[in-house]
């Protein structure tokens, strides 16, 4: 099985513009993401994709692989999607490009459904809440699964709703996704849905329209940089780990 690892990123991201290009301990953020995807054994190739020329160039200059992509692309996903049509990868991963500090094994864990032979054509991520996580916050997407670990339903909302108080099949959702490279392609060509839209979560898209997404478990969420403030803590955990 051939596995395939996607970096979609961009200069342009609304809430931090240049974050791709941010500073962590001396080394932009989309090298620390590049240099995690490719110490996964399972990922037999990483490409860095981006409509940025200046991205490519940084790439480039560390070694790594990069490719432009259309400027028109609304989302990261139909970024990938570019790459994957002329890869000949079984399974094509989306690493997002503000996670720098992902692991081999989150990464690893994110396809063992595929290795396993679970007829699957879609994975993601979850974790548990912990206890400093406030399931109030709206940037904290929370999904629910099925007793076969499918998703039943991602929310920016708390979920479930405690009528009865009791342990409940809810996880911290972590932005990682895989798919088998032929559901990308089917992937591209469903058009956005009511929930998705509502909850501005692309993955309810393909929930919507009858597919699942299986949920498969890491230990911990990793730090995502979506913020200035973000790239702050990014810093100060980059550091941390120089010192232990």
């Amino acid at each position: 099985m051939e596995i395939l690892g996607v970096i979609p990123t961009r200069m342009g991201a609304v809430r931090f513009p240049g974050k791709p290009l941010a500073d962590i301990a001396g080394r932009p953020l989309v090298r620390w993401v590049y240099d995690a995807a490719t110490s996964c054994p399972v990922l037999d190739r990483v490409v860095v994709a981006t409509p940025d020329q200046e991205i490519v160039d940084v790439v480039h200059a560390f070694g790594g692989e990069a490719v432009l992509t259309s400027p028109h692309h609304p989302t990261g996903t139909d970024r990938v999607a570019e790459v994957a049509a002329s890869s000949s990868a079984d399974v094509v991963v989306n690493v997002q490009g503000d996670q720098p500090f992902v692991t081999a094994d989150m990464l690893e864990q994110l396809v063992a459904p595929f290795a396993a032979g679970a007829g699957v054509h879609m994975t993601t991520l979850g974790a548990p809440l912990g206890p400093d996580v406030d399931p109030t916050d709206g940037n904290v997407v929370k999904v629910v699964c099925d007793r076969n670990g499918d998703a039943l339903y991602f929310s920016r909302s708390p979920i479930p709703y405690y009528r009865t108080p009791g342990p409940a099949p809810v996880l911290h959702h972590l932005g990682l996704y895989a798919f088998t490279r032929e559901f990308l392609a089917v992937y591209q060509t469903l058009t956005p849905t009511p929930l998705e839209l509502c909850e501005g979560l692309e993955q309810l898209r393909v929930l919507e329209h009858g597919y699942r997404i299986r949920v498969s478990r890491t230990d911990a969420p990793a730090i995502e940089v979506n913020t200035p403030a973000d790239l702050q803590a990014a810093i100060a955990h980059a550091g941390a780990r120089a010192l232990s």
